[in-house]
Order: structure tokens, then sequence, then C-alpha cells
């Protein structure tokens, strides 16, 4: 049966994708015909008809819908109802002063509102104009003006709510892109109905002048013709104001939707709805005012029957809804009895405060706090805002790296310079930098061939001189040979800089033992005989943080725990757990090391430097090496610093090559002062195609 019932629902979505353009179209050059055009009485009469419809349609409509940017089209609509009516409005003047037939529509307003006695028909129209254009245009014109103004003004507010919630976790991206989308278009929506206010304004005032028209008109031409002013009067002031009776309750209808529309709370129920529930819900006003219409039935010479029925009619009410205590309670799904008999009760309890004073004493794991004139850079209608890029750098740590980075959640601090931010990890700052919104950064490559006009600064990721330049001088300092890059660009790369030299710290128990579990989905053997038979989670997070720490992905969670798995049984270090891993990542840490040949560049140590490094580092020393005193490391990493630097003017990838007993010593003394170098052994680059020694570190004793 659903599926008998969702093939025509399918069908007519096919007929309106395919035609409604064409539809619309078609629809917008008919009300252009309409203004130039004469039309027969038959037809006029069809359209007026319409006019009607559409009006009433869009009335209820409006009163329907559960927020005002559900229909996001009414501004719109707004403008083509005005244009169309006005459009019916000339084809009918056109026919009254031409002495042709108006049609049936225009006639029979006409006489059902005049009858006997046109000062009534006349004073009739005139109330509904006062009505319109004093009483419901004025308003909802108002109304709309301060919507407008409000829905602006908080959507950076709403904008930051969304981000803190997917931030937090309590939505996914989806959820924050669709919210962000309905932000906007609420916004556009008001911003659009308040310019299209004025559309229902300046309808009224054309109505009456051309019903003023249609009467002065129409007389002056009959009593060319030679009819008397009394004939002239009763025939023309009949089609007038029926012509405008026509015009004006159409407009009537459509001015009070858009006042509807524009006034009316979002909620999850109709107008009627919310109407009923928030008057019924509130019994005691509901039995007071019954009691008062009682009493004032009572007074003499005043008719008793009209206020005793609507006290009756009160009081019944109020039998009905008097145990309901809010207006949630009537538009509130209805809860099965047993269901609602073993509801626990809702009254806050000491347990549910003593949870609500723990939430406080939560830490981000990771949080980005910014100066407030960097609010419009957490998200661009472009998707290139802050949000937008942290999705991708999760991305990426999981790809490269192995690891899921937990949400990064942006706040402002009102503390901090209004260009400035701040990284904290485990609620502690780890790192700052300060942003130019609006402007570039120029950074000089190198090869640049003139200056730029900017302000002086240092690139906050690298720590290189820069430039803050105008956007407008971008092509200028590209043409120069200067890398240029926006600010969040520069922000998200000083914070993936950041988290990447602080990967280690950032893994947690929990983290390793989700690695753990979807590395079990591939090797189940391995993880079922390792842990926690032989060991626990502690351990395994000792090692993975060892091998973040050198910047070695983690991906090939299951070779990891093999490794661990063939070793644990002669020694639970995680260091030299962490060495066995290394060699077995060998492979991996060639390739991200090599050229495109697959040739690794390496700097190496003279031997007797790694023979005194051993003998410095190692179980049993050596009696003939000569000790190493910190004057002597401080020497040798400066030494290697130069043959690093030589070696990468041609533009590879250097790392040092030590032998396996001095690997991690010397990789904790380079890092230091060279975060960037990777430092190799030689058991790990066994697999690599080819080695290019590039220099050899030397010492003078």
């Amino acid at each position: 049966m659903a599926e008998n019932n969702a093939q025509p629902i399918a069908h007519v979505g096919q007929l309106m994708r395919r035609y409604a353009d064409w539809i619309v179209g078609v629809g917008v050059l008919g009300l252009i015909v309409t203004l130039v055009s004469p039309l027969p009485p038959l037809l006029l009469d069809a359209l007026l008809a319409l006019n009607l419809a559409s009006s009433l349609l869009l009335l209820l409509l409006s009163m329907n819908s559960t927020r005002a940017a559900e229909l996001s089209v009414f501004p719109t609509l707004l403008l083509f109802s005005t244009l169309f009516r006005l459009g019916l409005n000339v084809a009918s003047t056109r026919l009254i002063l031409s002495g042709e037939d108006a049609g049936d529509i225009i006639e029979a307003f006409g006489e059902y509102v005049c009858g006997s006695n046109l000062t009534v028909g006349i004073i009739v129209f005139l109330i509904l104009v006062v009505i319109q254009f004093v009483v419901i245009t004025k308003g909802s014109t108002r109304i709309s003006e301060v919507a407008a103004r409000f829905v602006l003004d908080a959507m950076p507010g709403k904008q930051m709510a969304i981000d803190a919630d997917l931030n937090s976790g309590l939505i996914d991206a989806d959820e924050a892109r669709r919210r962000r989308a309905q932000v906007a278009t609420e916004a556009e929506f008001y911003g659009a109905m308040d310019g299209a206010s004025k559309f229902v304004r300046g309808d009224a005032v054309a109505g009456l002048i051309i019903t003023a028209l249609n009467l002065l008109g129409g007389v002056t031409i009959a009593m060319f013709n030679g009819a008397t002013l009394a004939e002239a009067g009763v025939r023309y002031s009949m089609l007038s104001i029926g012509d405008g009776l026509v015009s004006q309750i159409p407009a009537l209808l459509v001015s009070t939707a858009s006042g509807v529309l524009v006034t009316k709370a979002s909620s999850e129920a109709s107008l009627g709805m919310q109407m009923m529930a928030q008057l019924g819900g509130r019994p005691r006003a509901t039995l007071i005012s019954s009691g008062m219409l009682f009493a004032i039935g009572l007074l003499p010479g005043l008719p008793k029957i009209p206020f005793f029925l609507l006290a009756t009619m009160l009081l019944i009410a109020w039998r009905a809804t008097r145990n309901v205590r809010s207006s949630d309670e009537l538009l509130a799904e209805p809860k099965p009895v047993a269901a609602a008999a073993s509801a626990a009760p809702t009254a806050p309890s000491a347990e549910q405060e003593s949870e609500a004073a723990l939430e406080l004493l939560k830490v981000d794991r990771i949080a980005l706090e910014i100066g407030y004139r960097l609010i419009p850079l957490v998200q661009d209608p472009r998707g290139q805002g802050i949000l937008e890029h942290i999705s991708q750098l999760r991305r990426r740590f999981a790809s490269r790296e192995g690891v899921v980075l937990p949400p990064v959640r942006i706040k402002d601090n009102i503390k901090l310079a209004p260009n400035s931010y701040r990284v904290l990890l485990g609620g502690q700052e780890i790192a700052r930098g300060e942003i130019e919104p609006g402007q570039m950064l120029a950074m000089d490559s190198g090869a640049t061939n003139g200056k730029v006009r900017g302000k002086p600064t240092t690139d906050p990721a690298f720590g290189l001189p820069a430039l803050w330049i105008a956007d407008s001088a971008r092509d200028e300092a590209e043409l120069l040979g200067y890398t240029v890059v926006d600010p969040v660009s520069v922000l998200v790369t000083h914070l993936t800089e950041v988290l990447r030299g602080a990967l280690g710290d950032v893994l947690t128990r929990d983290d390793v033992k989700e690695l753990v579990e979807n590395a079990k989905k591939i090797s189940p053997a391995v993880v079922e005989e390792l842990i926690p038979a032989r060991i626990g989670f502690g351990e395994v997070q000792a090692v993975v943080r060892n091998l973040l720490r050198e910047g070695v992905s983690v991906r090939n969670m299951p070779a990891i725990l093999e490794v661990i798995a063939d070793h644990v049984g002669r020694t639970k270090d995680p260091d030299a757990l962490t060495e066995l891993v290394r060699q077995r990542l060998g492979r991996a840490l060639c390739e991200s090391h090599a050229d495109a040949g697959g040739v690794v560049h390496v700097v190496t140590l003279d031997p007797r430097i790694e023979a005194r490094l051993a003998s410095a580092v190692g179980g049993a020393s050596d009696p003939e090496s000569q000790p190493v005193s910190p004057a002597y490391l401080q020497r040798l990493v400066e030494r290697i610093a130069e043959q690093l630097a030589q070696g990468a003017k041609t533009g590879a990838d250097v790392v040092l090559l030590a032998r396996s007993s001095v690997r991690r010593f010397l990789g904790e003394l380079v890092r230091a002062s060279l975060p960037k170098v990777s430092v190799l052994s030689y058991q790990e680059v066994t697999p690599a195609k080819a080695l290019n020694t590039v220099a050899t570190v030397r010492l003078e004793d």
C-alpha cells in the first residue's frame, strides 16, 4: 500500500521538476500581459476568482507553517501577487471606463455591498482601506523591520552555538551544516520581508487611487456621453466600489498572511494549535473570565443570554483544562498508561544537581580560543571557515597519522586581543598567535624579485618573516614571487603543526582502546593473544605515544601489535618495544622520506662520534672512549644542523642516520632544537631502494 501511495507522489514530483520553471515563466509573462492587453469579461472573472483563491491559500499556508522560514518564497510571492492585482485593476479599469461589461464578479460585489445605498458601500470600502493601510500593513511593516534587525543581530550568536555543539560532539558535521543553512535562510527571509512589506503598503495606496480614478473618470465620460450626473454616479459608483472590493479583499488577506508570518514564533505546532494551547493552558484565567461575564450579565439593562452563554462555555473549557499546568502539556503527545505509571518523578533531585555540577569540571581536550574580531572567520558561507578547515584537518590526521583527533572546541575569549588566538590542550595553553582578518599573509619564498608594501610580522606556524598585505595586493605579491596565504589558512596551519607536535600528549587510553578495537576487526587473533593476557592498554599507549612523538604513523595498528606480541615475552620496556616497531615499519618510514625515485637522502655520523655516544648511553661503557659533556653535545647539534641545512638546499628531504643503539638518544637531542628532523637507524632503512649520503658529521677534538 505504501508503495502504491509513493508512486503518484514521485510522479507529481517529476512533473514539478520538469515543468516548474515553465509554469512560473508563463505565469510571470501572463502578469505582464494583463497590464497592457484588454481582457474579455469572462477571463477577467476567472482571474479575479484566482486572485481571491490564491490570497486565501497564502493566508492558510502562513497559519499552518511551523516556522517562518518554511515559506522562504513568500516575499517573492508577495511581489507577484501585488503585480497580479495591479494588472487586474488595470484590466477592470479599461472595461469600466470603456462602458463595456466589467464582468459578473465586480458587478455582484458592488450590488451586494452597496445595495440600495451607495453611501454605505463607499463607507464600507473606505473602512476596508483604512484597516489594511493603517492597521495591518503599517503594523506588519514595523514588525518586519524589528524582526529583521533582531534576527541579523542574533545570527553570530546562533552560529557560535552551532559551532559549540559541533565541537562538543553533540551534533555531527551534516547536522551543523543543516542548522547553519537554516539560520542563513531565516536571516535572508526576514531581510527580504522587511522590503517586501512595502509592496503591500503601496498596493493599498494604488487600490485607493485606482478606485477614485474609476469613479471620477467614469462619471466624467458618462456625462460627456449625455448621461445625467445621478445616473452616472449610480452606475460607476457601484462598479468602482465592486472593483475596489474585489482587489482590496485579496490584498487584505495577503497583508494578513504577511503579518501572521512575521509575528508567529517558531514552533513544531501550527498557529491554531499554539493559540488553543496557550489560551487553554491557563485554567485559572478561564475561570475568572467566566465569573466576570456572569456578573456582567446580571447588570440591569444588559441582555443576559449572550453573557450567560459565553460564561457557560468558558466554564466548560475550565473544567476540561483545570488540571493543566502549562501549554506544553496540551501540545505534548499522549503517553501510554503503562509508561506514564512507571515514569520516574521529574522533580530535580540531589543526584541531578550533582551531575550538573560535575559538568563544570570537564576540561576540553583540545580547544581554540579566539578574539572577537576572529568570530566571523569561524564559519564562512563559501565553506572556507575555520570549522570546515578543522573538519578537513581531522580527516588528514586520520588518514596520515592514523589517529582520530577529538573535537576541537572553538570559543571566544574577551580577554584575548581582538586578532589573537590560542591553542589549549587539556585546558592549558600550548601555543598562541595573531592574524589580521581581511588581509593576506605574504611570505618570502626565497625567490622574490621585488618588495611589496605591508605590515611586518612572523608566520606563527614556522616562525618565518612575513608581511600582512591588503587583499587587493595579492596578485602583485604573487607576481613578485611571494607565497600568499589567507588568514584562516594561517591559523589552521599553525594549529596543525601544534597538534602534530603534541599528538602524543593528546592520545589517551580510550583512544588506544578504540584503535585496538578497530585492529581487532582486521586481525582478531593477535589482539586476543596480546590484550589483556600479556599486556595492558597502558603499555600499548606508551609505545604508540613514542611513535607519534617521532612522527611515525600508527595506521598499521595490526603490525604494531604483532611486533609487541612477538617481543613482549622478553621485554615490556616501551622504549625498546618502540625501536622494534620502528624496524618493522621501516618500509613505511623510507617511503615517507624518499624522493620520487625511491632514494633516501641521509646525513651520517662519524663512526667515532657514534661510538662515543653509544658508550655514554649504552649499558656498558668503553673505558677508552672519552666522556660526553654538554658542550660536546651542543657542538654536535650545531654541526648536524649545518650539514642538514646544506643538504636541504637541494630540495630533498634529508634525514639523520645513526646506529640503533644511539638513535633514540640522538632523536631526543636533535628534536629539542630541530623538531622537523627525523632520525632513522640503519635497520630501518634496509627496505630503501637506495641511500644517498649527503654529508658526514665530524667533530675535531
